[in-house]
C-alpha cells in the first residue's frame, strides 16, 4: 500500500488541532476507522479522515452526542434532518437556562431560603401544559359546585399565564405566587364568592363591563376628593359616598331595597378581597401586560366614608 497519501494519527492531530487521545477514541469508535498501517504497525489515515475528524468536531462541539454524529458520518441520518432535531432540543434548554437564571436571580433578589428555592425551582420548570393545568384546576375546584357566573367563570377558564421563553425574576416570582394562590382554600372560597356577587348584576352577561365602569367611576371621584383633601373619617365625604352609593344601587337593582349602606359594606367586602384582585396582578406581571393600578385604597376610602355616613346618619337620628 501507498503511504504517500496517507496520515499518522499525529500528522492528523497537527491538521486538526484534536489530540491523539481524541482523535484515538474516534478511530476506536468507527467513526473515523484507519486506512491501513504502517510497516510499523501504526495506524494510517486517508485524507476523507481530515473532513470525517473536521465534522465530528463542529457536530460535538454543537452538543450532538456520538451515536448522532455517527450516523450522519454513514448517511443514516440526513444532516439537516439532524440539525433541525437538534436544534428543536436545544430550544428546550436554551428556555430552561433562561428559566434557571431568572429563578437563581428571583433567589439573589428577595433572599429565598433552600426550602423556597425548591419550590420556586419546581414551579418554575413545569412545562406549558402543566402550567395550565395547575390553574384550570383550580379554577375547577372553585366552580365545582355550578357556575353562579358563567361569564366569570369562562374569563377565568380562558386568561391563562404564559411563562415567557425568557422570563424576568419578577415573572418567576409572579408565577410562584400565583401558582401557591391557586392552591388557598381560602383564595378559592373568596373566587366563588366574588363571581357570586357579580352574578347579582342586572345584566350577568355585562356584569364585567359594569363592574368595570363603576370602578373607574369610584377611582376617578375618589382620587378627585383625596386630591382636594377630603377625608373618608369627615362629613365632607359623606355627600360623595351617598352618589357613588346611589351610582351602585341604580346598576344593582335589589339594592334598592333595606339599608343601601349596609348592602354596599358588605359587598365592598367580598369585592375588596385582596387575594382576588393580586390574582389579577399576577397574572398581569406574568404575561407581561400592563398592570392596572390597585384599588385597594380606593375600596378601603370607600368603606370608610360609609361607615362615617351611616355612623353621622345614626346620630341625627339620635339627635
Amino acid at each position: 500500500m501507498h503511504h504517500d497519501n496517507l496520515y499518522s494519527i499525529g500528522e492528523l492531530a497537527r491538521r486538526t488541532g484534536l489530540t491523539v487521545k481524541a482523535i484515538r477514541f474516534y478511530s476506536d469508535k468507527g467513526i473515523v476507522p484507519p486506512a491501513g498501517r504502517s510497516p510499523a504497525g501504526y495506524r494510517l489515515y486517508g485524507p476523507d479522515a481530515l473532513a470525517r475528524l473536521a465534522l465530528v468536531r463542529t457536530l460535538r462541539e454543537l452538543g450532538l452526542d456520538l451515536a448522532t454524529v455517527r450516523q450522519v458520518l454513514d448517511r443514516e441520518a440526513s444532516l439537516p434532518e439532524v440539525a433541525d432535531a437538534h436544534a428543536d432540543a436545544l430550544d428546550v434548554q436554551i428556555r430552561s437556562l433562561r428559566v434557571r437564571r431568572a429563578v437563581l436571580r428571583a433567589v439573589a433578589q428577595r433572599g429565598t431560603t433552600p426550602l423556597e428555592m425548591d419550590l420556586m425551582h419546581r414551579l418554575a420548570t413545569l412545562s406549558r401544559d402543566e402550567q395550565r393545568h395547575l390553574v384550570a384546576e383550580f379554577v375547577e375546584a372553585v366552580f365545582a359546585d355550578g357556575e353562579p357566573n358563567p361569564e366569570f367563570a369562562n374569563l377565568m377558564r380562558t386568561v391563562m399565564p404564559e411563562i415567557p421563553d425568557d422570563p424576568t425574576p419578577e415573572q418567576v416570582g409572579a408565577w410562584v405566587e400565583l401558582a401557591e394562590l391557586c392552591r388557598s382554600t381560602e383564595f378559592r372560597s373568596a373566587v366563588r364568592r366574588v363571581a357570586e356577587d357579580q352574578a347579582q348584576a342586572p345584566a350577568p352577561e355585562a356584569a364585567g363591563d359594569l363592574h368595570d365602569a363603576l370602578n373607574r367611576t369610584m377611582r376617578e371621584r375618589i382620587e378627585e376628593a383625596t386630591a382636594t383633601g377630603v377625608l373618608p373619617a369627615r362629613g365632607s365625604a359623606v355627600p360623595l359616598a351617598d352618589v357613588l352609593g346611589s351610582l351602585y344601587g341604580h346598576a344593582f337593582r335589589c339594592a334598592g331595597d333595606g339599608d343601601l349602606r349596609r348592602w354596599l359594606l358588605a359587598r365592598l367586602h367580598l369585592t375588596a378581597d385582596p387575594h382576588v384582585e393580586r390574582y389579577w396582578q399576577l397574572l398581569a406581571t406574568v404575561n407581561g401586560w400592563p398592570s392596572s393600578p390597585t384599588l385597594a385604597p380606593v375600596y378601603s376610602w370607600f368603606t370608610t366614608a360609609l361607615r362615617n355616613a351611616s355612623a353621622v346618619g345614626a346620630t341625627s337620628r339620635a339627635g
